[in-house]
């Protein structure tokens, strides 16, 4: 059987709850109910690739075409799903803590790499506010150095390589019941949470 990624709405809504000033824990609890679908509907099309799999024939176009065919509607499926799951993975992990400025080695790299973490929250802001989905702070391994990132969908992804490490939504979902279209005090109270610890983490 295909992989199947697990569900993690439970051990995610613990992190964040009561720890997230005015994002609100029914505005958690609600999105990670968009979480779950992302997981079940992962999984769903793992278990079609899997299917077609025993039947696939490359030179058959209804299977294999750029245009339209069944692989290519469930692998491009696949990769908004999966990015639903993970985009999704880092930005409830990453919540929960004291915000303020970053600590650890990650602060070494923000200085390094924005010259001060109040020019890096400022770019982080602006990024977030540009993106239609998604906004992320990645370590790109060729430059030893932290960039913010812009998607505008679940599989807008980073550049081959980059390894996210702190990962915003800015769907509306994620900030209007609190903030209505206040995008940019959602943002601020994202950045009063922050778990610096949990970041540091995921740099490695």
């Amino acid at each position: 059987m295909a992989h199947q990624y697990a569900n993690k709405q439970e051990a995610l809504l613990a992190k964040v709850k009561g720890k997230t000033g005015r994002i609100s824990d029914k505005t958690h609890e609600e999105h990670l109910k968009l979480y779950t679908g992302y997981v079940n509907k992962t999984n769903a099309i793992l278990k079609e690739i899997e299917e077609v799999s025993k039947v696939l024939d490359p030179a058959n176009p209804a299977h294999a075409n750029q245009i339209f065919s069944t692989l290519r509607s469930l692998k491009v499926d696949f990769t908004f799903a999966l990015g639903g799951v993970v985009n999704h993975e880092i930005y409830f992990s990453v919540m929960g803590g004291a915000g303020g400025p970053a600590t650890g080695k990650v602060a070494d790299l923000i200085q390094r790499s924005f010259g001060s973490f109040e020019a890096y929250r400022k770019d982080l802001k602006a990024t977030a506010i540009s993106a239609r989905g998604w906004a992320w702070t990645g370590y790109d391994p060729q430059t030893g150095l932290l960039f913010n990132y812009l998607g505008d969908g679940q599989n807008s992804y980073l550049v081959w390589g980059v390894k996210p490490i702190l990962a915003l939504d800015t769907y509306e979902h994620a900030y209007y019941a609190d903030f209505y279209t206040n995008r940019g005090a959602y943002i601020d109270e994202f950045m009063n949470c922050v778990d610096w610890d949990e970041v540091n983490r995921r740099l490695g």
